[in-house]
């Protein structure tokens, strides 16, 4: 129709293709090498190579400096779509089987055609079609040609550097077909755009798909001449198709996420329909999950899982907290958030991704926190209670913390809101490894780094004492649990005797006979630590008597006589000779003791001792030998009672 105006739009779409290699341990196939590659399309390049034995496919790659952009296919030829038009691409290629892929072959140079011109007809008059076209990219030069769409009649061809053309001499209410094409400095042509034009109206043209807001498509397009009315048709990728019929240049249609829609408008005069336009494809933004579960919920990592949607090609997980900032992105409908702050809340958006519309940003989020930091512990003290005290310190809020030591003997444990807690009832003699976490509705944390712990060894079961000499005494105990050293240390009031030994006994000199003492005994470990386990009252015995001397007491009769030491003590005599053991104890306060029927003419040991509370006889006290004859002198102050004096002499 004359008059009318019709634009051409020519749309190049790329996909990009994410490879995910797989290492294996089989020998990679070979590097292939590239034969050639060319480019009789403004958005791609193909290329040829000789086929790789054992190839089950092929990535192609092409770089720009900028983008990278690949392709898996099968075998040569194969095309990188997706490019820019005009651009000098490096191109190389790897080959890929079941071991593995094989290192990029050596780059070969290929460069894009030209654009395609965008095209604005009309026909001004029934005799004419005027076009139109904006610049190209690196082109000098434009052929176009015009044609009859029946094939029928001859085809005009011209050759111009300027941006538009007039065809005359045409027939009227004719139905024809432009296509033109720039070309560069070299002469290579590059992508035709091609459009019917009648001389009756054309299709409308400029249409401009939106989507605003989401679930509404406006599908708008610019006036035909001669046109009275418009139908809009819109046909969904699953089958669903609309269509509106206006005399305005705009129309509305709902929408779904995820689907891709096919559009086509068509203008209506008396004379018919107009001819089939541009069939124009919009996208709409994927749809957003809606079930996302966490699984696994710590103190540094969120683990989460949701149902795959329509439209996703890859899915963006965004957490953040503040100025804090985690992402993920993956194809799959999962994503671990890792490296997170502790006991922080954090939102958390999954969006979905396509790459025709992009991210999806009207995604809802969601909160989340992170489980608990790991508690500190700064200090483990232990009380005059022998109650073991563990500070730390955190930074959670509401958190409960429970401590544990854990050793050869057992676990204990003990817990609290606050920075301390305190364990009680440990074993003697062991080592522990104290650790602390904490608990809030989020979860445990991590533990803190252990602390050693060690109690002090163990005492003794028990001790004796046994008095060895009259200064000497020797203290004696069982082995204690970890216990490496013993102090053991007698006390009184007139002074102090200590022992330090490794072993199970010690003895203590300078002790003073017939004293209270108190007997204390320090079992120490190999690191220190001392337990203070005994207190027990001494006495030690009666000092031995002085000037023990012999008197005779008729023909066969001794007296022993002695000089009591400080305090009261009981004694026993007793005289070794050759004949016989003669035994006499005396009555409790006196210092002299009789024996009677001795023989004479013998040599005699005596030994006056006391005698311990228990009845038990010292021994230690010393000794003197006396010779005991049937005549002769005498020794000492002898009373004579009826007979004479039989000599008693000391040896």
């Amino acid at each position: 129709m004359a008059g009318g105006w019709k634009k051409c739009l020519f749309l190049i779409g790329f996909r990009l293709i994410c490879l995910k290699t797989v290492v294996s341990a089989k020998t990679a196939p070979q590097i292939p090498t590239i034969d050639q590659a060319y480019s009789k399309i403004s958005n791609s390049i193909t290329v040829e190579w000789a086929t790789v034995p054992g190839a089950t496919s092929y990535l192609l790659t092409a770089e720009d400096g900028d983008t990278v952009i690949e392709t898996m296919v099968a075998n040569s030829p194969g095309t990188v779509t997706g490019l820019k038009a005009a651009t000098l691409y490096q191109i190389t290629i790897r080959s890929i089987s079941a071991a593995g892929r094989s290192q990029a072959s050596p780059p070969k140079q290929a460069k894009t055609v030209l654009a395609a011109p965008i095209l604005e007809v009309s026909s001004p008059s029934p005799d004419s079609i005027l076009v139109q076209w904006e610049a190209v990219y690196m082109a000098i030069g434009f052929s176009v040609s015009i044609m009859q769409a029946n094939g029928l009649g001859r085809i005009w061809k011209e050759n111009t550097t300027n941006t538009s053309l007039t065809f005359s001499s045409l027939d009227a209410g004719t139905l024809y077909t432009i296509k033109a094409y720039a070309w560069n400095a070299n002469g290579i042509p590059g992508d035709d755009s091609t459009c019917n034009q009648r001389t009756m109206a054309c299709a409308p043209g400029r249409v401009m798909i939106q989507e605003d807001p989401p679930g509404h498509l406006s599908v708008a397009w610019s006036n035909v001449d001669l046109g009275d009315y418009y139908v809009a048709f819109v046909k969904s990728d699953d089958g669903w198709e609309v269509h509106c019929n206006t005399s305005t240049t705009q129309c509305s249609f709902l929408s779904e996420c995820g689907f891709t829609y096919f559009i086509s408008v068509f203008a209506y005069n008396k004379a018919g329909q107009s001819p089939l336009g541009d069939v124009f494809n919009y996208t709409t933004a994927p749809c957003c999950p809606s079930d996302i579960n966490p699984v696994l919920v710590s103190s540094e990592r969120v683990e989460m899982v949701w149902s795959p949607v329509r439209g996703a090609e890859l899915y963006e997980t965004k957490a953040v907290a503040g100025s804090n900032v985690v992402e993920c992105n993956d194809t799959a409908p999962a994503c671990t958030l890792s490296a997170l702050e502790c006991d922080t809340k954090y939102s958390i958006t999954v969006y979905s991704f396509s790459e025709v519309r992009g991210i999806n940003m009207s995604c809802r989020s969601r909160f989340i926190t992170t489980g608990p930091c790991s508690p500190e512990i700064i200090n483990i003290s232990k009380d005059a209670f022998s109650m073991i005290h563990v500070h730390w310190r955190s930074t959670n809020n509401d958190a409960t913390y429970t401590v544990t030591a854990q050793g050869e003997k057992g676990l204990y444990q003990c817990s609290s809101t606050g920075e301390s807690c305190t364990l009680g009832d440990l074993p003697c003699g062991s080592v522990f490894s104290v650790t602390a976490v904490a608990e809030t509705q989020a979860g445990w944390s991590l533990p803190s780094y252990s602390m050693p712990l060690e109690t002090v060894p163990c005492c003794p079961t028990g001790m004796t004492v046994t008095q060895v000499t009259q200064s000497v005494i020797n203290v004696s105990w069982t082995i204690g649990m970890a216990a490496q050293t013993y102090v053991t240390v007698l006390e009184s009031h007139i002074g102090q005797s200590k022992c330090h030994t490794h072993q199970s006994h010690c003895l203590l000199g300078c002790i003073t006979c017939g004293i209270n003492y108190t007997v204390a005994l320090k079992a120490i470990s190999a690191t220190g630590l001392t337990a203070d386990c005994a207190y027990q009252s001494y006495s030690s015995n009666a000092c031995c008597p002085l000037g023990v001397k012999l008197y005779r007491l008729g023909p066969n009769g001794i007296r022993i006589y002695w000089q009591a030491s400080r305090g009261s003590a009981n004694y026993s005599t007793d005289l070794y000779g050759s004949k016989g053991i003669f035994t006499c104890t005396p009555s409790a306060g006196l210092s002299f003791c009789d024996v009677t029927e001795i023989p004479c003419g013998d040599v005699y040991t005596v030994v006056v001792s006391p005698v311990a509370e228990t009845g038990l006889k010292l021994t230690f006290c010393p000794k003197k030998i006396y010779s005991v004859t049937c005549s002769g002198s005498t020794l000492g102050m002898v009373i004579y009672r009826g007979k004479r004096n039989d000599t008693v002499s000391p040896r």
